[in-house]
């Protein structure tokens, strides 16, 4: 099988007549398939069913430490809850804060606390003439989402497979506009990748020019391995970030959003001692307390870390064969045309696909035409802007493995045909 590059003119123009084609036929079956959001499919949230069972009209709804949990009160969590959240990121409990079924409404809070409340005495974003937000790219499109949102000038930090690479960030920091890194450090939002140990030890060793900069440690993906037997692990950025005396540099957010039930988990905020006191100080205005029931029907399903643990691979062997059957197709049909890179992933939701340059837009596009939808085009970068509009996100877990083979035919198909059409425009 030739490489595109190796074509000659006659060669690529037989190979874009024959994948056109192929596109036609594709286009008269009138699909309706979706791989644009990495939710979980209908057989995972089917594992969860039996936490609605858990809790019942004579349960007793009280925490271990007295309070009634069908009532007002404990703004920071129940006490049980505070130890599952902390057994998944390994942290104390007295760091934690638990918050309601999502951890990107918690971080959207704490960058409008900081926006509006200023963290911890200093000014507040919004009287500073400049404002500015690290980005490692490609990243979350939801986190780029919320900075947008309140006006903060993004700037692109780039990844290699160790993570962002440090040497920008220690280098951006030193202005003090600067006031915070989104960072997904483990099996990152899309690539997959997992920061290394001098990476996270070198965050941990920031010295930023703004005291109230903050690292937005988004560890989103901490218990989501896809093999028993292959599981990244990562430093404890808390205990890297205490022998420089910098644990008041780091929030760190996780949630059982995908664990359990997306719109019904649990979601939590580990912090120093005097960021949590910030925290709570400014959210006793916004709630008197979570969903209580909800924390300790959490903790009645799970019990502890060993619970989440075993039903995460019983997760894992659902979703895992959807991931292998993406990554032998791409192996098959992409690589050795030389038209895409990506990397395996050992975790996570999502494959990043790096398409030849000025193809994505046009890849997404055609997808469409074809009946798949795909995350749009620019996603994984600041201002949807892909400066080499190449990247685009694989979202494989919501589609069953049938409709994905279906999708995932269909975007190698296109996929050709669009790298075919740019070498030929060459």
């Amino acid at each position: 099988m030739k490489k595109y590059q190796e074509m000659t003119r006659e060669e690529l123009l037989a190979e874009q007549q024959s994948l056109q084609a192929e596109f036609d036929k594709i286009k008269a079956k009138g699909l309706s398939l979706d791989m644009s959001r990495g939710k979980p499919g209908t057989e995972q949230l089917e594992l969860a069913m039996p936490m609605l069972d858990v809790v019942n009209s004579k349960t007793v709804l009280k925490s271990e430490n007295g309070t009634d949990l069908r009532n007002y009160g404990i703004l920071d969590g129940i006490p049980e809850a505070k130890r599952l959240i902390a057994s998944m990121i390994d942290v104390d409990p007295e760091m934690i804060l638990v918050y309601g079924n999502s951890s990107l409404n918690s971080m959207y809070d704490q960058v409008a606390r900081a926006y509006y409340e200023g963290i911890c005495g200093h000014t507040p974003w919004c009287k500073l003439e400049k404002v500015k937000f690290l980005c490692p790219v490609p990243g979350y499109d939801r986190h780029f989402a919320i900075t947008e949102h309140f006006g903060i000038e993004m700037i692109n930090i780039d990844m290699n497979d160790d993570g962002p690479l440090m040497d920008q960030v220690e280098e951006a920091v030193k202005d003090p506009s600067v006031k915070g890194i989104w960072c997904v450090p483990k099996y990152s939002n899309p690539e997959g990748v997992v920061y290394s140990d001098e990476t996270v030890r070198r965050f941990a060793a920031l010295k930023p020019a703004a005291e109230d900069f903050r690292i937005f440690w988004d560890n989103a993906y901490v218990v989501h391995h896809l093999y028993e037997d292959e599981q990244a692990e990562i430093l404890n950025i808390f205990d890297e970030a205490k022998k420089y005396g910098n644990e008041d540099m780091i929030f760190e957010f996780c949630s059982t959003s995908k664990v359990s039930f997306p719109g019904s988990g649990i979601a939590g905020v580990a912090a120093s001692k005097k960021n949590l006191e910030d925290i709570k100080s400014q959210l006793t205005y916004q709630t008197i307390g979570f969903d209580k029931i909800n924390q300790y029907r959490h903790v009645a399903f799970f019990k502890d870390r060993a619970g989440i643990d075993a039903h995460m691979m019983k997760q894992a062997a659902i979703i895992r064969p959807k991931f292998e059957m993406l990554n032998d197709l791409l192996s098959e049909e992409i690589a050795p045309r030389g038209i895409g890179n990506w990397k395996k992933p050992l975790g996570g939701y999502f494959i990043s696909f790096e398409a030849l340059q000025g193809c994505a837009k046009e890849i997404i596009a055609k997808c469409k035409e074809a009946g798949v939808t795909m995350t749009g085009a620019g996603s994984p970068f600041p201002y949807k802007k892909d400066p080499k509009d190449s990247v685009i996100r694989i979202a494989p877990t919501y589609p069953s493995l049938e409709e994905l083979t279906e999708a995932a035919k269909v975007f190698v198909t296109v996929v050709r045909l669009v790298s075919c059409e740019k070498m030929l425009a060459q």
